[in-house]
């Protein structure tokens, strides 16, 4: 019996071997087996409480940190749609869904007058990966202005978790795998619209500045070391520009790694895997990969 014979009825979108690089920002991938689009977050708890446990189930945003390999991916990949993308303002708080785009949330911020989540005018991706990684730029990260958040687990069980439960580091929470956030609430603090627009003008400029945000990419691709700049040891090893078929670290910013000329994914990981050895080799600092990287290979 084909996997899709096997899902439960559901009032979203259930689609069979779905090329998922259309829906990714390195634009490679293979297909997943079964894409799942729930209709709300009713139709996401009862599809995960009826599913078979055994089948794998992967949640994919805009993957704009994410590196779907050549193969695709196992099982069920979930995509969250527009009734997860709701954001409400409430006082200095924000209510959000986990699939709304983390520039518009800081947009929605500003608009209300609710100051401290301009940094998340620099950050691509979603709320929901913003969660996951708790993401940040230029000083401020997703765990400063974190209230609580939603999510739903592989039982189809509902759970309110607070900024605790996340246990947050750097690029980093301990929730567990398992869980698929739906939505959050942040707090700031009240300001003048036209001053947070104008911090959030300077954040995107600075981005512009020094980020090939026009290009074909994932974000950073490794995490700082302890002690050291991911982008100054890439440099150091001469890996700035270094390609491998499609695949390029860029040279605007080396710790970015671009789909340059029709690149695969396995271009792109044996990339950044090149690069994490010639900086092993040359300084002996170990590079974690902070794009994810999920899927089969080809």
């Amino acid at each position: 019996m084909a996997l899709i014979d096997r899902m439960p009825e559901v009032r979203g979108s259930l689609k069979a071997d779905v090329a998922l690089a259309p829906y990714t920002w390195l634009r490679v991938g293979g297909p997943a087996d079964v894409l799942f689009m729930p209709k709300d977050e009713a139709d996401l708890a009862l599809f995960l409480s009826t599913i078979d446990p055994k089948i794998p189930v992967t949640v994919l945003g805009v993957a704009s940190n994410t590196l779907v390999r050549d193969g695709g991916i196992e099982g069920v990949v979930i995509r969250l749609g527009p009734a997860f993308g709701r954001i409400e303002p409430d006082g200095v708080r924000l209510m959000t869904g986990t699939a709304a785009l983390d520039a518009r949330v800081a947009k929605a911020a500003a608009e209300a007058g609710i100051a401290g989540l301009e940094f998340y005018a620099g950050v691509p991706g979603t709320i929901g990966g913003a969660l996951r990684m708790n993401a940040g730029c230029y000083g401020t990260e997703t765990c400063d202005v974190l209230v609580e958040a939603v999510a739903i687990d592989r039982r189809g069980r509902r759970s309110v978790m607070s900024l605790e439960d996340f246990g947050y580091g750097y690029r980093h929470s301990t929730a567990p795998d398992d869980l698929i956030f739906v939505s959050a609430t942040f707090e700031g603090t009240a300001d003048d619209p036209d001053a947070i627009r104008a911090r959030m003008d300077e954040i995107t400029e600075r981005r512009e500045q020094s980020q090939p945000i026009r290009s074909k990419t994932g974000g950073s691709t490794f995490k700082n070391p302890e002690g050291h700049s991911a982008w100054k040891v890439i440099d150091a090893a001469g890996m700035r520009g270094h390609r491998v078929g499609g695949a390029q670290m860029s040279e605007q910013h080396c710790n970015f790694m671009i789909n340059a000329d029709g690149a695969t994914a396995a271009d792109l990981e044996t990339l950044g895997e090149s690069v994490r050895g010639k900086v092993l080799e040359t300084q002996g600092i170990t590079l974690d990969w902070e794009v994810r990287r999920i899927g089969r290979l080809a």
